[in-house]
């Protein structure tokens, strides 16, 4: 059976209002991890979307 690596990266707005993207990408459960702590930390706009290998987002 294969196993499928599927990659995810995050955008959100901080707390000053300057839109933010992963420099990373994660796996499901740590991009979840991650946009929960965002959260916490009273971010917004926090989105979690699929990434192709390699493709990082930019801040929009």
């Amino acid at each position: 059976m294969a196993i499928k690596m599927t990659n995810y990266v995050l955008t959100w707005t901080d707390t000053d209002g300057v839109k933010r993207a992963s420099a990373v990408s994660y796996d499901e459960g740590s991009a979840r991890d991650r946009a929960e702590k965002l959260d916490a930390a009273q971010c917004t706009d926090i989105v979690v979307s699929e990434a192709k290998p390699g493709e990082l987002p930019t801040p929009q």
